[in-house]
């Protein structure tokens, strides 16, 4: 690269565009320290601003026809850099949001979903319990709290008393009350 060291910035810069592999070394030997220690400078972090540099001069070879250099070339660069350092910077926020908000949800939804699951297990408990009453209490009781018909409903239907309908259901409540404990009778009543 003897001849490139020589040559000016602009000159370099012809050279590049016109696809010259030497051209594009020699402003990535000229400039690579430089614009690393700025990116340090910024960062605080070697290996970051060494990624910094490379896709600064990765675009540049890859835009090379395109860039319009109106400037001076250590200003496009350093541009570049701190273009590069504050996307960096913004993508690093917008995925810090991101592993909060999916953080938040998925500790929120582990609640949810160990209620949820806390509650079909009671429920399939009480339904179990429900199943195991004799065939009439169970008939009445269903039709009560499952089907929400009034006692006076049940007693027509059925073609009993209402007062045999209200004890079948008090005695139910006591059975399942024994059985399931006081909480599974509360979340029973509520269900009606």
């Amino acid at each position: 690269m003897t001849g490139y060291d020589n040559l000016t910035d602009n000159d370099l810069i012809v050279l590049l565009k016109e696809s010259d592999h030497l051209a594009y070394a020699q402003i990535y030997d000229r400039y690579k320290y430089i614009l690393h220690a700025h990116a340090v400078n910024k960062l605080r972090d070697r290996e970051e601003a060494m990624d910094i540099i490379q896709e600064v001069f990765t675009y540049l070879w890859a835009k090379r026809q395109h860039i319009e250099f109106t400037g001076n070339l250590p200003g496009y660069l350093y541009g570049a850099v701190r273009n590069a350092i504050l996307n960096k910077i913004t993508r690093g926020q917008v995925q810090e949001k991101y592993l909060n908000s999916m953080k938040s949800f998925s500790l929120r939804e582990s609640v949810v979903a160990d209620y949820r699951v806390r509650e079909n297990q009671l429920k399939a408990h009480i339904e179990k319990e429900i199943a195991m009453l004799p065939p009439k209490m169970k008939q009445v009781f269903e039709l009560s709290r499952k089907e929400h018909l009034s006692h006076k409903e049940i007693a027509w239907k059925l073609q009993i008393s209402e007062q045999t309908v209200s004890k079948q259901i008090t005695n139910a409540l006591r059975i399942l009350k024994v059985k399931l404990g006081i909480l599974a009778c509360l979340l029973m009543l509520l269900y009606r």
